[in-house]
């Protein structure tokens, strides 16, 4: 059995959608942050999104874990010409409302799909998973790539993987058998 705990990013405090942006999270509750080091497998291996948000949480939770490089593949959703728009400032309010409500192959302006941000996670994760084999593996990434792990592992639709919260500094935990996945917890605050 393979466990993977998927950490999302201390907070960056923007009031817009934030994918490809490299802002950096506020780590200022270090008592929060012992908690959640605390909590995680101590041999367990660390990955992390290259972005500065989830690769400055992942450098301070690792202690003394094998920290693996950062993988652009664990990137959140690349929102193209809405990043950093509020959501209610984005021009196409239609499109902006099938993109959340029909997840799939819809794309904002010059980002991905919903379909493109699961092939891009899937593909990392795999790649951890086959160079690491049985061990665990500490993911600390975003929103819309933990969530396409969830979608996964309950087998349940992108719309109604959208319904999880996944808050700053959560744990997911995944465990996969046989390569079947399955959510011992969503969202657990540490």
């Amino acid at each position: 059995m393979t466990r993977v705990f998927w950490v999302r990013h201390g907070p960056t405090h923007a009031k817009s959608m934030v994918g490809w942006s490299d802002l950096p999270a506020d780590l200022g509750d270090t008592a929060r942050l012992e908690r959640l080091k605390a909590h995680l497998p101590q041999d367990a291996v660390v990955v992390s999104s290259d972005l500065l948000r989830a690769s400055a949480t992942a450098d301070a939770i690792a202690g003394q874990r094998l920290r693996l490089p950062h993988d652009k593949d664990l990137r959140e959703i690349h929102f193209g010409e809405w990043e950093l728009q509020a959501f209610d400032k984005i021009p196409d309010q239609e499109h902006l409302r099938a993109f959340w409500d029909t997840p799939g192959d819809i794309r904002p302006p010059g980002g991905e799909s919903w379909h493109e941000v699961t092939a891009r996670v899937n593909a990392a994760i795999h790649r951890v998973l086959s160079h690491h084999p049985d061990r665990d593996i500490i993911a600390v990434a975003h929103f819309g790539a933990i969530l396409t792990q969830v979608q996964q592992a309950l087998r349940v639709t992108a719309y109604e993987a959208f319904g999880h919260r996944i808050d700053n500094l959560s744990v997911t935990e995944l465990h996969r058998r046989e390569n079947n996945w399955q959510a011992l917890s969503i969202n657990h605050m540490p």
